[in-house]
This record gives C-alpha cells, sequence and structure tokens, in this order.
C-alpha cells in the first residue's frame, strides 16, 4: 500500500496523545531527526532512540504504515522533496554545535520549512478575525510567555482590548467568563506547556470562540482550533529554535496592523500623541 499524501511529521503528530511511553520516547526522537529512519535499518533506529525493536515495529504500525520498508521509502521521498526537516543528523559534535554557521543555517531551515506551510489567502482571513475580534487574548507559558507578550505589545496599538494570559496572580476563568463568538484567542502551544493551555482551549471552544493555534512540529495539533499554524523549530543543539515562531508574530502583527484599518490608524495616532503629551520617549 502505498502511502497517502499525508507527511510521516503529520503522521507521527497526529498520533502523538495515543501512545505509550516508550512509543512517545520514538516519536519525539523522529520528530527531532525525522530523516534518520531513511538512514538505518529498524533495528539500527530502535539503538538510537533507545527503544526496543519491537517498539519501532509497533509505533509504525499505529502511525499507519504496513511495514518498516513503506515507511522508510516515503521518508526518502521526502528527503528527495527538498523539505529540510528531513536532512538533519542527530550525530552532532561539539564544534559543530558552536559553530555560528551551524545555528544559522539551522534558523533558515527553520524559516524555510516554517513559511512554506503559510498562504497568502489563511493568513489575511486571520488578520481579519483578530482585527475584528472585540477581545483578543493570547495565551503561552515558560518560555512562549514571551511570543504572547510580544505579539500583545505591537497589535495592542491598534487593537483596544488585547490580553496576554496568564497574569500574575490572576485565574483564566476571570477572562472566558466573558469569552464570545467574535473573541479571538490565540495559543502558543510549542512543545512543554503547562495544563493551563489545554483548561484554556476547552473553554474557549465551549463559547465557540475562534481559536489560532500556533505550534511546532514536535507538538499535537489541536482539533478544534479554527486556525493551526505550525512553525519549525528543531535547534542544532538542546534547545529549540525559535525563530521561526518569532516571525509569524512579525508576520501577524503587520497583517493585523494592516487589517485594523482607519479604526487601527486613529487609534494608533492617538497612542503616538499620548507619547508626546506623557513624554514616554525621553
Amino acid at each position: 500500500m502505498r502511502p497517502s499524501s499525508e507527511s510521516f511529521v503529520r503522521r507521527v503528530r497526529s498520533k502523538l496523545d495515543e501512545l505509550s511511553s516508550t512509543e512517545r520516547q520514538l516519536a519525539d526522537f523522529l520528530l527531532e531527526f525525522p530523516g534518520e529512519l531513511a538512514s538505518y535499518a529498524g533495528n539500527e533506529l530502535a539503538q538510537l532512540a533507545g527503544v526496543s525493536p519491537s517498539t519501532v515495529s509497533r509505533f509504525i504500525r499505529r502511525i499507519g504504515y504496513e511495514n518498516y520498508d513503506e515507511a522508510r521509502r516515503h521518508v526518502r521521498e521526502e528527503q528527495e522533496a527538498g523539505s529540510p526537516l528531513f536532512h538533519g543528523s542527530s550525530a552532532g559534535t561539539s564544534r559543530q554545535l558552536r559553530s555560528v554557521t551551524t545555528h544559522f543555517q539551522q534558523s533558515q531551515q527553520n524559516l524555510a520549512a516554517t513559511f512554506e506551510r503559510l498562504s497568502d489567502a489563511a493568513m489575511a482571513e486571520i488578520a481579519r478575525a483578530i482585527a475584528g475580534a472585540p477581545h483578543v487574548l493570547i495565551f503561552g507559558s515558560r518560555s512562549s510567555q514571551a511570543f504572547a507578550m510580544y505579539l500583545r505589545w505591537q497589535i495592542i496599538q491598534v487593537l483596544p482590548r488585547v490580553t496576554a494570559l496568564p497574569g500574575a496572580g490572576e485565574t483564566l476563568a476571570e477572562y472566558t467568563a466573558g469569552l464570545g463568538e467574535r473573541d479571538c484567542v490565540i495559543v502558543f502551544g510549542t512543545r512543554r506547556q503547562t495544563g493551563q493551555m489545554e483548561r484554556l482551549l476547552r473553554a474557549a471552544t465551549r463559547a465557540g470562540t475562534r481559536i489560532l493555534y500556533i505550534s511546532d512540529q514536535a507538538s499535537p495539533d489541536y482539533a478544534d482550533a479554527t486556525w493551526s499554524l505550525q512553525a519549525h523549530c528543531r535547534g542544532p543543539g538542546p534547545l529549540d529554535n525559535h525563530v521561526g515562531v518569532m516571525a509569524l508574530c512579525d508576520l501577524l502583527a503587520t497583517l493585523v496592523i494592516d487589517a485594523s484599518g482607519a479604526t487601527g490608524r486613529k487609534r494608533l495616532a492617538a497612542v503616538e500623541q499620548e507619547h508626546e503629551e506623557l513624554g514616554d520617549f525621553d
């Protein structure tokens, strides 16, 4: 049976919530280095990922392939198609990790893999929805809180009601209680999030609120999201590279400012006038 047009990485990500602990260990390895599956036999891959050969066999069937060879052919096809995600190797040296060139090239690859999934039409639709929302909530925990704060800081210049969550000493209910269908919740769902994210998503779904879910290649999608964007965050070392996430923030902010139209420009002018009155930048 020939694999469907669904990518190998998307197959893996779609099953993350169903995997056993050892299968998830293998999934995490392959999401970081999917190209390794094309380079090694099943028992060799098992050794690299620190799991048993039987785990590899179960995992391959669980994500929809008849056998390991079929999965390997599919990954090789994606390598030949030029996806940068499939050209990384798990065997890096400390010299390579310290290399400026290595980090620069990884940033370029992450940007290319992030932006090749986007379309002008979809991004314009998202921007219009955010610009027209009575209230915008932006959530990010741990390192993702910085992205939530940055995006809020940019679009609050043209939108009056934008809130970054979680706030110090606050609960989610103080914000989710008033959510409506025209509001917009933006969630940064990059990996290693707290339980607050899932609770916010459930509350927004119950309210029928539009949800923009921004994740990475190592995190599962949120099925009830109105829109889903995926940033590639693989790093050359132990840390994720978030260049793609920041680029998405910049793109979103620019499009929202444009979509806010005359109302947004009027608010922006008022904000600038207040800067002068208050001497904010003296």
